[in-house]
């Protein structure tokens, strides 16, 4: 992932404003340090999650099992909840049940259907991995009460409203 670790100064972006009109520098600076703030999450969060030799693609895959009353899913699923290609998800899940926390389970009447099921292993994983998770997470929220986190929400919805103007 690429990230920018030396944000630009309003000075810089006013001579950006100066030749690009349609530049708004106050815009500008709040997009790029959502960027870097979300980036920066991320690599906490791979940092964290490292520590459980898992990634986030493989965490996500066993939260996404979970969450499911039967700890099932098919791969197709998997992949459209987690935006990935289906590819991709083949390939976390390889890697997901090499470490034996998921296991492929085929349908009899037919080899090609397959479901995806969360093992015990899987599970004690996550039984592990979640408190630290959530003892992180609350850590870094902790400047926010429940009224900022609420305004943060909206604010961020307001944002993915506008993503399509990248699109």
């Amino acid at each position: 992932m690429l990230q920018l670790r030396d944000l630009p100064t309003p000075e810089i972006l006013g001579k950006f404003a100066d030749r690009y009109p349609e530049a708004d520098v106050t815009a500008i600076t709040s997009f790029l340090y959502l960027l870097r703030v979300a980036t920066d999450l991320s690599m906490a969060l791979d940092t964290c999650l490292s520590k459980h030799d898992l990634l986030q693609g493989r965490w996500w895959v066993l939260i996404l099992l979970m969450r499911e009353e039967s700890v099932t899913s098919t791969p197709s699923i998997l992949a459209d909840k987690l935006g990935v290609s289906r590819a991709s998800m083949t390939g976390l899940l390889d890697g997901l049940e090499q470490s034996g926390l998921v296991t492929r389970v085929f349908a009899k009447e037919d080899r090609r259907s397959v479901k995806i099921q969360l093992t015990a292993d899987g599970q004690a994983k996550l039984d592990v991995v979640m408190p630290d998770y959530y003892r992180r997470l609350r850590q870094c929220m902790q400047g926010l009460d429940e009224d900022k986190r609420a305004q943060l929400q909206q604010l961020l919805g307001l944002i993915n409203k506008g993503i399509p103007a990248f699109i």
